[in-house]
């Protein structure tokens, strides 16, 4: 488990660690020291970044709890040891250690991109770009005992470029982060500026060109500034993209997802999902069926048959600030007419848009797309409950009152898993 906080305290003032223990086990307190990390206004690509909107951010620090019993509950406070020997505290903390991997328990993921900040005194009335943000921060705060690990995939503060911003964005989101595991993917407002090495060259970071993002929010990729990264919680096996840099067949991108699909044992590991912040797959928003492509353009004709080989569960992305839900389906084709019940073989992916998080509603086409199953124009988010190694719920909640509007499951084997699908089927040879 990692903890990362911030502070005014740099190294040469005072050390920052964290002091943990088992709840109930006080007398056996650790302690782990942190890495201490920052960033400056030369380090900002442009734009607001590096005027008007820059502020210091003080210090971010990380501290790395190992050996950790799975399931179990710890208590943990942040400290810095000033240079006259006095110790800061903040306030104690709990969390739940993660399952081991491929433990057979109940395991809940809460999915949702494109959040956003507000202010609950209404001050931020006039220009409110995000009127859903605090229900869904809300919502999952009177629910935090009934989920485990929260994925917000890109699109976070949409400070673009006002660093303090990136400062009420983490207060809003304290009370869930600090007791969860939070993991980010990133979005254009977190990474995209022009000649700065991004894929699309636009100036949507404000000129952060994804540097705060990248020292705030500790993931385990090999190279942070290329925001992709594989991730195991217990059944699930999570392979998180980066859209902002390129994904297409030859890329240095490309070859990680293909080794992180690969990578899933699916004995132990039977759910395999795909995370990104802009839609590779399907999406009936407007302005994707203005392109005449209903995706981000050359999403999925790069990684379908990817998705396909490797028999991945359910692709989530946002970017697109509603919820839909498509089919199971290949090469835009629904391989399955069931629509709340699957079982058996995994014969597509069923791609899932989650960007309702609470950034300003994106409106749907007015063309009828045939793979689309539920759309709603709201604020919301995902919620995947793994009840064991051949049971999935997926539920999408409103962030206006945490009630269900759809859902499916899927129930099978792990031999439908290995069988044989169409673009998806292992070499065999005729020698006995």
């Amino acid at each position: 488990m990692t903890v990362t906080w911030s502070s005014g305290y740099n190294i040469d003032e005072a050390v920052p660690f964290v002091e943990w223990a088992m709840k109930g086990h006080h007398q056996a307190q650790s302690r782990s020291p942190a890495g201490t990390l920052t960033f400056t206004q030369n380090d900002m690509c442009g734009g607001a970044a590096r005027g008007v909107g820059w502020r210091d951010p003080g210090f971010i620090h990380t501290a790395f709890l190992k050996n950790l019993w799975p399931n179990m509950v710890y208590m943990y406070r942040m400290g810095h040891m000033l240079q006259n020997g006095e110790y800061v505290w903040s306030k104690t903390y709990s969390f739940k250690a993660s399952p081991y991997p491929g433990q057979d328990s109940l395991q809940r993921v809460i999915i949702f991109g494109d959040m956003g900040k507000g202010e609950r005194d209404g001050s931020n009335a006039y220009s409110n770009k995000h009127p859903g943000a605090i229900n869904t921060t809300d919502t999952l705060i009177k629910d935090l005992d009934n989920y485990d690990i929260v994925l917000h995939i890109g699109d976070m503060s949409y400070a673009n470029g006002y660093i303090s911003q990136w400062d009420q964005f983490l207060a809003q989101m304290e009370p869930i982060s600090s007791k969860v595991p939070y993991m980010v993917a990133s979005g254009n407002h977190e990474r995209d500026w022009p000649n700065s090495g991004s894929f699309y060259d636009v100036d949507d970071s404000g000129g952060e060109c994804g540097v705060p993002a990248e020292t705030l929010f500790y993931v385990p990729a090999e190279n942070r500034a290329k925001f992709w990264y594989s991730m195991d919680y217990g059944m699930f096996h999570f392979c998180v993209a980066d859209t902002e840099h390129d994904w297409r067949i030859g890329t240095e991108q490309y070859a990680f997802i293909e080794k992180c699909l690969a990578s899933a044992n699916r004995h132990k590991q039977p759910w395999l999902i795909f995370v990104a912040h802009r839609v590779l797959g399907y999406s009936s928003n407007e302005w994707y069926g203005l392109e005449g492509s209903f995706e981000e353009p050359m999403g999925r004709e790069h990684l379908q048959h990817l998705w396909q080989k490797y028999k991945v569960d359910i692709a989530f992305f946002g970017h697109v600030h509603n919820y839909e839900r498509v089919c199971p389906i290949y090469q835009n084709q629904c391989v399955n007419n069931e629509k709340s019940h699957y079982s058996g073989t995994v014969n597509g992916t069923i791609h899932i848009v989650a960007g309702g998080g609470g950034s300003h509603l994106s409106d749907f086409s007015e063309l009828d797309t045939v793979w689309s199953i539920h759309k709603d124009h709201d604020f919301g988010f995902v919620k995947l409950t793994a009840f064991n190694q051949s049971s999935l719920l997926m539920e999408y909640k409103k962030s206006s009152d945490g009630e269900v509007y759809d859902s499916f499951t899927i129930t099978r084997e792990y031999k439908d898993v290995l069988a044989c699908v169409h673009d998806g089927c292992e070499p065999v040879t005729l020698a006995a």
